[in-house]
């Protein structure tokens, strides 16, 4: 069971959008080799693309157990009896769609800022959280997330990430216009 703010991150996509920044800086992946895909079941949580063609996938049923298992015993892989195993014939078939820009705006915007680079994704991830908590306060519609995020984003003159004061300064001041323009919409 998620959060109230992962949910809606979830819902958004804005998740997502952190994940490929995330890799792109991790593993120093161009942004045009990342691709996120719908899959309604959430039993694969990662594709692999080789050189030759072959695809490799992690897949796991719906929960942070196996992951935060491997995360805490990195490099090691231990087996736990309270872990669900995977079962293909229980899953069911596997689906996966498109991304439509059009339902879920707030990936595009963080990819945008991902690809804009300095401060800009710190201010994505800001106007996101602020944007998010107005939402769950019910201060404004769930629609209104990612135009609080485009609004915000369109306001930023990037900088340079040169020090940790220069994303905070990003952050503060993503914050303050998100909050604004939520409260504009109350």
């Amino acid at each position: 069971r998620m959060g109230c703010k992962i949910s809606v991150d979830s819902a958004t996509l804005a998740n997502k959008a952190l994940e490929l920044i995330e890799a792109h800086h991790l593993f120093g992946l161009d942004y045009d080799a990342l691709e996120v895909v719908v899959h309604p079941q959430s039993i694969v949580h990662a594709f692999t693309e080789f050189r030759d063609g072959s695809v490799i996938a992690q897949l796991g049923f719906p929960s942070m157990e196996l992951p935060i298992l491997y995360a805490l015993t990195h490099p090691r892989r231990l087996a736990d009896d309270g872990v669900r195993r995977f079962d293909p014939v229980a899953a069911g078939p596997l689906t996966f769609e498109p991304v439509r820009s059009d339902v879920f705006p707030a990936l595009g915007a963080g990819v945008a800022a991902g690809r804009a680079g300095g401060t800009a994704p710190a201010a994505f991830n800001a106007a996101n959280e602020e944007a998010v908590a107005a939402f769950l306060q019910g201060r404004i519609a769930f629609g209104r997330i990612s135009e609080i995020i485009d609004e915000v984003l369109q306001a930023h003159a990037p900088a340079p990430a040169t020090s940790l004061g220069a994303v905070l300064e990003a952050d503060r001041w993503a914050r303050d216009l998100a909050r604004e323009r939520a409260d504009a919409l109350c």
